[in-house]
């Protein structure tokens, strides 16, 4: 994934892209600021949901609940996690892809490149 360095470049050291399209160096003490950061909260909040509804369907199955009801939701689960990939593969393109192509053509055609390559991941569900 390309991310962005901190806001705060330490001495000697500037923040941006890698001039070859990959991970920047990242400045000592700081992280990497992703492309979700901005709506990390919300992410979080939407995962431990999603967390709490998979607990649900293990005790369903504990119970012998009738498989309809039980696959019924597991299809829940399984939307609300494709949504969560939806919003970080949005957040991706809107910052990290970007800002690569802003950054560099070579960087931009290698962000693009891992981009197309995660799709054609998702897309093999």
């Amino acid at each position: 994934m390309t991310v962005l360095t901190a806001s705060r470049p330490g001495p000697g050291s500037a923040p941006g892209l890698a001039g070859d399209g990959g991970p920047p160096a990242v400045i000592p003490g700081e992280r990497p600021r992703r492309g979700y950061a901005s709506g990390k909260a919300d992410y979080l909040s939407r995962l431990r949901k999603i967390e709490g509804q998979v607990r649900g369907l293990q005790k369903m199955v504990e119970a012998d609940t009738y498989c309809p009801a039980v696959v019924i939701q597991v299809a829940s689960v399984t939307r609300a996690l494709q949504e969560v990939a939806v919003g970080l593969l949005t957040d991706h393109l809107h910052h990290c892809v970007v800002n690569a192509v802003h950054a560099s053509e070579d960087g931009g055609q290698a962000s693009l490149g891992e981009v197309a390559s995660t799709i054609r991941q998702v897309i093999r569900l």
